[in-house]
């Protein structure tokens, strides 16, 4: 089983003379994944490359891919974290934003993360879906989902005393170099459950982090 990761570089963007990497992950987005890439990268005018880690995806995936300004990188192995993991290695910039190419997520709100790590000094600033007043069901996060987000979070929040949260699930999040070399010899998570460890790591490290509402 294969992975691909797709590096797409655009020249003379950065934010405040600092490189920006999105990193995504994918397996069955490829009706999605082009216009994903392409949003990401002409929503604001910071995006400097983007990295799409490719997890055994779909025939038709590297195509759609191809028509955008990527470059291909084989990975061997399987799993969310392993993948997330890679693209993270791979990435240059000086933030690095998480997400996931299916549409749910928007490029737009890339800026808004920028400017809380910027203005505010954060570490890392992580994306909320559970802040929101509408149903979320046809996003695939319904009522009992989302409690069991915000349940696990506050948890999390009370056990380590930390300031406040609302979702351990959320993939859109954003780290700065320095804080990814502090958490990234402690990842022991491959699947799924990556998300939520880099959460825990992130308030067991006492770095200085915000959540913020993001469009979903």
């Amino acid at each position: 089983i294969n992975m691909v990761i797709i590096i797409a570089t655009i020249k003379n963007k950065m934010y405040n003379n600092k490189l920006v990497s999105v990193v995504f992950a994918t397996y069955k987005e490829k009706d999605s994944v082009r216009d994903v890439i392409e949003d990401f990268f002409t929503a604001t005018p910071f995006v400097d490359e983007i990295i799409v880690v490719n997890n055994n995806a779909e025939p038709g995936t590297i195509e759609e891919i191809q028509k955008t300004k990527a470059r291909m990188v084989y990975e061997k192995r399987q799993g969310y974290g392993f993948a997330f993991q890679r693209g993270i290695e791979e990435a240059k910039g000086d933030y690095v934003l998480l997400c996931e190419p299916d549409g749910t997520y928007k490029g737009k709100d890339v800026e808004r993360f920028l400017v809380y790590a910027k203005t505010g000094g954060f570490d890392i600033v992580l994306g909320s879906r559970t802040g929101q007043n509408t149903p979320l069901s046809g996003a695939d996060m319904g009522l009992i989902r989302k409690f069991a987000n915000v349940f696990e979070a506050k948890t999390i929040e009370v056990l380590f005393n930390t300031n406040a949260f609302t979702d351990v699930g959320c993939t859109y999040k954003l780290f700065t170099k320095e804080s990814i070399r502090k958490i990234a010899p402690l990842w022991r998570t491959r699947n799924s459950l990556f998300a939520t460890e880099l959460v825990l790591l992130t308030v067991s490290e006492n770095l200085h982090f915000v959540e913020i509402p993001i469009t979903f």
